[in-house]
């Protein structure tokens, strides 16, 4: 996607768990095409990193150090922003942590804990942003970051997949509660070689490959959309631009050689009964009426042969 013909420039922006990884990638994408960045990331260190890799590169950047979750760590980021470049036009809700635990096994703090950095965390630092945006009366873009353990479900992450699935019900619902005010709402839906997608088993190969340097192959790119952090970001840019002004409550899918469009929740079959079903009616008809063809569930990723 090419990004020559975006410009940023004047325009003020927040990405959420930025010093590494994905978030780095928005952040250095956003910044290269021209916006000012608040680099924000619960690691000081890695905070301060990205801030000052992308001032080497021309671009303008300041680091908050704040674990996203909370209403007050929300309103320092904005005002962050504000005070450091006078406004804010976008936001990216990236910072994330994994738990991974199957049902039986995982724990309450383990569920809290991915459930305050993804749902909260998205929702205290959309409202936070939002109000500015109303207050300053020109629009803006809000970008939230879903997955696809979030659209089909993953073995092992019931929090983060209900997380994630939150997140995309919360920007097709905020698209339409922001629209009056010229803010777009979208979800990315990444898929991308970061620490968190390493700790994949079936992925270690690729994983390994790429820490020799190696490019990623067409049956990795294409096969299974899978890339590198800088492969997604350019979708950040394109929807905080004037060019996706018309675009809102989406969730778009990008990684490797891949670009998507995932669909909306719908009804894909319907039955009608005079008077209503009971359990036998239902049971009846189930396999030759609603459920003869039941929806796919779970991501099992494979390496093509």
């Amino acid at each position: 996607m090419n990004q020559e013909h975006i410009d940023l420039s004047g325009q003020a922006a927040i990405v959420t768990g930025s010093g590494r990884g994905l978030g780095l990638a928005f952040a250095r994408a956003l910044a290269r095409a021209g916006a000012a960045v608040v680099v924000n990331d619960v690691d000081a260190d890695a905070a301060r990193q990205a801030a000052q890799l992308i001032a080497s590169e021309g671009g303008r950047a300041v680091a908050e150090v704040v674990a996203v979750g909370s209403a007050e760590a929300a309103d320092r980021l904005v005002a962050r922003a504000v005070d450091s470049f006078g406004r804010l036009d976008i936001l990216c809700t990236n910072a994330g942590i994994l738990r991974d635990r199957v049902l039986w096994n995982m724990s309450d703090d383990e569920f809290d804990r991915v459930i305050e950095t993804h749902l909260r965390g998205t929702f205290t630092c959309v409202r936070a942003a939002v109000r500015r945006m109303r207050s300053q009366g020109e629009g803006g873009r809000v970008v939230l970051v879903s997955s696809i353990s979030g659209q089909r479900g993953k073995f092992g992450q019931g929090n983060y997949a209900a997380a994630k699935a939150g997140i995309a019900a919360m920007a097709r619902t905020w698209a339409l509660e922001c629209a009056r005010a010229n803010v777009t709402v979208n979800a990315i839906v990444p898929v991308a070689m970061t620490q968190m997608v390493a700790s994949i088993a079936a992925l270690a190969p690729v994983a390994q490959a790429m820490a020799r340097g190696e490019p990623l192959p067409e049956t990795v790119r294409q096969g299974l959309g899978l890339g590198t952090p800088e492969d997604v970001a350019p979708l950040l840019v394109f929807l905080a631009s004037r060019a996706a002004a018309n675009v809102s409550g989406q969730c778009i899918g990008i990684g490797g050689d891949k670009l998507s469009l995932w669909s909306q929740p719908a009804e894909v079959r319907v039955a009608y009964r005079d008077g209503g079903w009971d359990a036998e009616a239902i049971a009846r008809s189930w396999a030759q009426g609603v459920g003869q063809r039941l929806e796919p569930y779970g991501d099992e990723i494979k390496l093509p042969e």
